[in-house]
């Protein structure tokens, strides 16, 4: 069996600060826009949807969920708790 495909996106947070997140699917180039500013609860919510079906799509292929896919998503949580309002924006994918 081959990898699954991975993606990590670029992240610009309210304050300024951007990150590359991992993905272990390419689902988040389906859920997020290049270059599309969210609203951090927003982008929150997206990328909880996102990393689940990432996880689900590992699940399916490997027979478990995605820890990386949890930890993304603990990631993003943990820093969006910073903000109280602001946009997150998506600026780009880079595919591993």
């Amino acid at each position: 069996m081959t990898a699954m495909p991975e993606v990590e996106f670029d992240v610009h947070w309210p304050d300024g600060r951007s990150e590359w997140v991992y993905s272990p699917s390419l689902v988040v180039e389906d859920v997020f826009a290049a270059g599309h500013p969210y609203p951090v609860a927003e982008f929150v919510e997206l990328a909880r949807s996102a990393m689940a079906t990432a996880s689900d799509r590992v699940q399916a292929r490997w027979g478990f969920p995605c820890s990386r896919a949890a930890a993304t998503l603990a990631r993003i949580e943990h820093r969006a708790a910073g903000f109280a309002d602001g946009e997150v924006t998506v600026v780009a994918f880079r595919r591993r």
